[in-house]
């Protein structure tokens, strides 16, 4: 779902500087760099991120660029990278994420190894995300090399964030919004998978904890017992009915409210009335919802179900959210973004939106700064898969874009 590119920066010819940025973006080192990065090893949980953060630093090392750390929690460093050379204006933000899932099972190639077969690089982050870290360094260096070399100053700089803990519960991002803004920024591109299509809203993310308490009793006398499990049953229909029911109200570019119940505890034995039993949900947010109003829309819907006539009492929590984001489609910063994207050879996709959830909605809520999603590599097809892998055609399209998209909001 979209709506139609229309911006005249798509087809206005290549600058002198942006041929020569482009010119500076090579395939194999933007290869080389997805490798390293792939090739350093590390899952989340439990929270490894630790030598992807000195592969990634040390990349940028020696791309030149101005690195720097700073600690999200005990061994787990958020990176921050900064090109040279410009003066104080808005910067532009590039923002990714260093952790990967688990590696899961049924790996044909090894998952750390950064195979390159057939035009794809293959290993577990290869598209969520070291891809597009990857792609965003290149570019990065290439408008610093080639403005530099140009004798031209950037108004503002590029600046990369690679946060810890994207994964799980958003521990690296969290620490980058509760610190002071740097600065002033054009926008931000979150360099997630996107099939390199403009991603210009996406959903939010809540995890939904629901605890049912009983009394304990002995099988043989099962009505001396209240039931938690069965308590539990009448809330898992409930929130299946309310995922259907929600259907029928879809946001335009994101799709609906959906729900889903990942897991259920409870019990101890078949001999024993159970006392207690947890549901754990995941509930997609529309990017306009508030979470503390969600969690009291799912306390009323409990609430309707009359438990406590039963002998049950309920807790409702919610322990992780993120926010969802959209971006005005005729907003400048993404029309000169989707413009580059075309410039440097994208597929033509519409701008879209995304049911899944990242870093982005926080620097949108709380630095209140335009964001998009764009990257190489395919959310639904590649990421959290065995064998993920992304093509190196659509690596160096994003390098090439990041790039073009720096020097027409920097210049």
């Amino acid at each position: 779902m979209g709506t139609t590119r229309t911006d005249s920066l798509a087809a206005q010819p290549l600058s002198a500087l942006e041929t020569a940025v482009l010119a500076l973006i090579d395939d194999g080192e933007v290869v080389r760099l997805t490798q390293r990065l792939v090739q350093a090893v590390g899952q989340n949980p439990p929270g490894e991120e630790a030598e992807t953060v000195a592969a990634l630093v040390a990349i940028c090392r020696e791309l030149g660029l101005d690195v720097s750390t700073s600690p999200a929690a005990p061994d787990r460093d958020n990176v921050h990278a900064l090109t040279t050379g410009h003066d104080n204006g808005p910067g532009l933000l590039l923002l990714g994420h260093t952790d990967v899932v688990p590696l899961g099972d049924d790996w044909t190639v090894d998952p750390f190894g950064g195979l390159l077969r057939d035009g794809r690089v293959y290993g577990r982050g290869t598209t969520d995300m070291k891809g597009g870290l990857a792609a965003a360094v290149v570019a990065m260096a290439a408008v610093q090399r080639a403005t530099q070399a140009a004798g031209v100053r950037l108004t503002g700089p590029i600046e990369l964030a690679a946060t810890v803990d994207e994964e799980s519960t958003g521990i690296g991002v969290r620490h980058v919004v509760a610190q002071p803004q740097p600065r002033d920024y054009l926008g931000c591109i979150t360099a997630e998978p996107t099939d390199l299509q403009t991603i210009v809203a996406a959903r939010g993310d809540a995890y939904v904890r629901i605890t049912v308490h009983g009394v304990a009793a002995h099988a043989g006398r099962p009505d001396d017992g209240r039931n938690a499990i069965y308590g539990a049953a009448r809330v898992v229909e409930s929130l299946r009915q309310w995922h259907e029911g929600a259907a029928s109200d879809a946001h335009p570019l994101v799709g609906p409210v959906t729900w889903n119940v990942g897991r259920i505890e409870g019990g101890h034995g078949a001999s024993i009335v159970p006392a207690s039993a947890t549901i754990h949900c995941d509930r997609r947010l529309l990017p306009d919802e508030v979470p503390a109003d969600v969690l009291t829309s799912i306390q009323t819907r409990v609430d309707g179900l009359h438990l406590e006539r039963d002998g049950l009492s309920v807790d409702v929590e919610m322990p992780m959210d993120m926010p969802g984001f959209e971006t005005p489609q005729d907003d400048s910063f993404v029309l000169a973004v989707d413009g580059a994207l075309a410039a440097a050879g994208g597929p033509g996709h519409p701008l879209g939106g995304w049911t899944a959830a990242c870093d982005g909605g926080f620097i949108a809520r709380d630095w209140h700064v335009p964001v998009i999603v764009l990257g190489p590599g395919s959310i639904n097809d590649q990421a959290h898969r065995p064998d993920e892998s992304v093509g190196v055609d659509e690596l160096v399209t994003a390098a090439r874009t990041y790039a073009l998209a720096a020097l027409r909001l920097l210049t």
